[in-house]
């Protein structure tokens, strides 16, 4: 098996829970990156929809499709 080093997020993360935070601030943590991510999803498909000019009804359709 090949090793695979960890990302930088990844070694954050791990310091992180060394100082063996709540269960209230891991759930709290867990969210703040869902929510960032969450917002980088859709400024991408925002920009993509602009840039290929995709229309609601586009949308729309391929939802119904």
């Amino acid at each position: 098996m090949e090793n695979q080093k960890l990302s930088s997020l990844q070694l954050d993360l791990l310091k992180v829970y060394s100082f063996q935070p709540s269960d209230e601030d891991l759930l709290a943590v867990r969210r703040l990156l869902a929510n960032y991510f969450s917002d980088k999803l859709v400024d991408k498909i925002g920009q993509s929809v602009e840039k290929n000019q995709i229309s609601e009804a586009d949308l729309d359709r391929w939802l119904n499709e």
